[in-house]
């Protein structure tokens, strides 16, 4: 009788072969076989998501329960469904599920500290979603394995069965459900690989700081004799990446971080990457990275076989999964001490944030709510205006408690480990966009080792009269003149009149998350 590793128990009846824990070639044989996966030239198993090639947070669903309804913030991050809904979505799962051909388990770690971290069992079926979990999920040792147990938490990924849009609070076919009680995801209606990843890391969001344990988006890095660990938060297009993948650092992780009492431990044991336009001399590690074992999703071959990361033809969102030991810095296990610096990033379109500023702890918890940066204007006739994008603590769509509670622990742990927190514009300086230029790379590096190397510490720090943020007058390898934005404008009305703008965007968004915060993190918006 075939193996079915007491899937029954959980309601699936299998028709076709359940496959456990299997190995790189299996999943390569299994994709290119049963799953339209093709081989790239570096090695890579090339995969594709179907209709859906980005995460789907309007069909994002919480179960409503009496054990969970006050610690949750409700509203658009967090729409609820009830218990009633949650078990139709699952019968659905469950139903497509049985009938598969193929069935995949993936049982995995999340979280590198032992104390924190939770056992999940990923159940599939595509070939594709396996391997891209076992690349995410911290892989257990033979041993580990041999006495995993019953999981903490189970994923159903149905995604090629649709939901049903008359059902409790469902709205569209899609629908990505969380249950905090009976500890289970299920997903229907899409294919796209991150909504396992995301929906794990949300799981941890609520789980951590129900402890008193700070959880993050954000990447660290450590410096090589282990002394000095850095954190860096940032919305895409502000230098997260690049800035944090540094080759004289070790790397802990690349998105996902916990920081408990003995420090910081990444979530995952992978790395879900951007390919869009990856080359070699911008980013060697992760180029280097791609190889036999990761994953593509969404990218383009050429008739050689070779990955054409230019191509947007299915989606700008092309992705690369791989173990985090396929960087050549990655620090295993994946764990550091207690953080020195707190970067957050923001590209300013509007050019009018300081390229470096020192924060207090209530402008640390402002701006860590408020996670700002802007989008440029996009090429339609007669739109020339930045566009402000803000993700409450560089995360928005993956926090579970309202934004106070996370800024209050991180704000907590910097001031017990006695971590200074920074904000580092790389955005524009000397005009906002259209007039002005893009902070020099070169300079925002300079700014990164001064922070590193404890020497800004030291330097002078003046308050910058509109979001009161305490900017340096010096910076080695830096001009002064660049430190104050203010004197990089041509025209100073002008600068005067955009930074009055963009404090008036800050207040009108700070406006949803006022109510749950203290009067000193209210206080320390801009001066408006």
């Amino acid at each position: 009788m075939a193996e079915t590793y007491n899937l029954e128990a959980l309601g699936i009846t299998p028709c076709g072969q359940v496959h456990r824990n299997l190995t790189v070639d299996d999943y390569y044989e299994l994709g290119v076989a049963t799953d339209n996966c093709k081989t790239a030239k570096t090695g890579a198993l090339v995969a594709f998501s179907g209709d859906k090639t980005g995460r789907s947070p309007a069909d994002k669903r919480v179960v409503e329960q009496d054990s969970t309804k006050a610690d949750v913030w409700w509203g658009n991050v967090n729409k609820p469904i009830s218990n009633a809904g949650f078990a139709t979505n699952k019968e659905i799962a469950i139903a497509h599920i049985s009938g598969s051909d193929n069935i995949y388990i993936v049982d995995g770690f999340i979280g590198w500290d032992p104390d924190s971290r939770i056992r999940v069992r990923v159940i599939c079926t595509r070939p594709y979603h396996a391997l891209f979990m076992h690349n995410m999920l911290i892989r257990p040792t033979t041993d580990e394995l041999a006495i995993f147990g019953q999981p903490d938490w189970h994923i159903f990924n149905a995604g090629q069965a649709q939901s049903d849009p008359g059902n409790d609070t469902v709205s569209s076919t899609t629908s990505v459900c969380l249950d905090f009680e009976r500890q289970e995801q299920v997903i229907l209606g899409t294919d796209y690989a991150g909504e396992m990843k995301k929906g794990m890391f949300t799981v941890m969001n609520y789980i951590l700081p129900k402890h008193g344990i700070s959880s993050m988006h954000c990447s660290a890095n450590e410096s090589l004799d282990g002394n000095d660990v850095a954190l860096f938060f940032g919305l895409s297009g502000t230098g997260k990446t690049t800035l944090s993948a540094d080759p004289n650092r070790a790397l802990i992780g690349d998105d996902e971080h916990g920081w408990d009492s003995k420090g910081i431990f990444n979530f995952e044991g992978g790395c879900y990457a951007k390919m869009i336009d990856l080359s070699q001399e911008g980013e060697p590690q992760i180029w280097n990275a791609i190889r036999r074992g990761t994953v593509l999703e969404n990218v383009i071959l050429d008739d050689r076989g070779a990955a054409d990361y230019s191509d947007t033809s299915i989606t700008e969102n092309t992705r690369g999964s791989y173990p985090v030991e396929f960087i050549d810095n990655a620090k295993i296990p994946c764990l550091g001490g207690h953080p020195n610096n707190v970067i957050f990033l923001t590209c300013d379109a509007f050019g009018v944030m300081p390229p470096v500023s020192r924060l207090n702890a209530a402008q640390a918890q402002y701006h860590f709510i408020s996670g700002y940066t802007a989008k440029v204007a996009g090429t339609e006739v007669g739109v020339t205006e930045p566009e402000p994008m803000f993700s409450a603590c560089f995360g928005g769509p993956f926090l579970v408690w309202h934004p106070f509670k996370y800024a209050e622990l991180l704000a907590q742990a910097c001031d017990q480990h006695n971590a200074s927190v920074w904000l580092i514009n790389t955005g524009w300086s000397g005009g906002a966009y259209g007039v002005g230029k893009r902070f020099s790379l070169k300079y925002t590096r300079a700014i990164v080792t001064a922070i590193l190397n404890d020497s800004l510490n030291g330097a002078e720090f003046i308050n910058e009269p509109y979001f009161g943020l305490g900017t340096p007058t010096t910076c080695n390898e830096v001009p002064d003149e660049l430190l104050n934005p203010k004197a990089t404008w041509a025209d100073q009305d002008a600068y005067d009149a955009q930074a009055k703008k963009l404090g008036g965007l800050f207040a009108k968004n700070f406006e949803k998350y006022a109510d749950g915060c203290s009067e000193d993190v209210r206080a320390a918006g801009p001066k408006v």
